[in-house]
């Protein structure tokens, strides 16, 4: 059975956590919209978001690729190898990650990290907050 991925980080426009349901066998998102429990299925929101993830990556797979080796203490080249072919083929892992979910202490890790994704009643990603990642605003660049 699939499961929600980011079950726990995902939030409404108005800052309130949207709650995890299943419609049948299908993995949900529910927001409250004025009084309507609007069911979005979580499939939808959480490929918007490992699109947003992979584009941040691309370009940067070996990097990627020795940090997270280093932070799993695996940092020999063969575990590096095949670190960046994981990254390398991303799209492929999106639909086992779908499948499995998220460990409960990753996405754990991930809200105490600030981890958040905000989504509208029709289920648009309207944001991603990832602390700790660079963005484009206020580069100085004038």
């Amino acid at each position: 059975m699939k499961k929600q991925l980011f079950s726990g980080l995902v939030f409404d426009e108005s800052d309130r956590p949207a709650e995890s349901a299943y419609v049948g066998d299908e993995p949900c998102y529910v927001v409250d919209d004025a009084g309507f429990r609007r069911h979005i299925p979580s499939e939808q929101v959480d490929r918007q978001v490992l699109a947003q993830m992979a584009e941040l990556i691309k370009g940067s797979e070996g990097l990627v690729s020795e940090q997270t080796a280093k932070m799993i203490g695996q940092e020999d080249p063969f575990s590096v190898a095949a670190i960046a072919n994981q990254l390398k083929n991303m799209d492929k892992q999106f639909d086992q990650m779908l499948q499995v979910g998220l460990p409960e202490d990753a996405r754990a890790y991930l809200g105490m990290l600030g981890f958040k994704i905000i989504i509208n009643y029709h289920g648009d990603v309207i944001s991603v907050e990832q602390p700790g990642v660079a963005s484009d605003d206020g580069d100085g660049g004038e």
